[in-house]
């Protein structure tokens, strides 16, 4: 179960990077060819993470925005900013995994596509969010 959320992440990522890059793909046809390609995934869970994300977008960017202090959104690069938007949804609107596992996940998949200092961030601002939710 925790390599197919692992994967569901990834592919959710991989949708909201390519939207940044092209607007005017479709989110959820990008999601199911990201699931073919990854095989192992949560596509239930990807679809509504993503869907989830995609409706509550402009208010969890304002919500990273607040806790990333000195750091604008187009400041961030493109996956920190990808994965914080999916970390910060799954803290503030998931119920099924505690906030520690949803950051570890968040700053593994940030150092994996990114770098350490990505996932330091990651780490900072998405802990910072589990925070102010108390």
């Amino acid at each position: 179960m925790a390599r197919r959320r692992h994967l569901s992440r990834i592919a959710v990522m991989q949708v909201l990077f390519e939207r940044e890059r092209r607007a005017t793909i479709d989110p959820l046809v990008v999601l199911k060819r990201n699931i073919e390609e990854l095989g192992e995934v949560d596509d239930g869970f990807a679809e509504q993470a993503l869907t989830g994300i995609l409706e509550q977008e402009v208010r969890l960017k304002e919500i990273i925005q607040q806790h990333a202090p000195g750091w604008t959104l187009e400041r961030m690069d493109p996956i920190s900013r990808t994965v914080l938007l999916i970390g910060a949804y799954e803290l503030l609107h998931g119920n099924d995994a505690p906030p520690a596992v949803v950051m570890n996940e968040a700053i593994e998949i940030a150092k994996e596509f990114s770098s350490d200092e990505a996932g330091k961030f990651v780490n900072g601002v998405l802990n910072a969010i589990a925070k102010g939710k108390k």
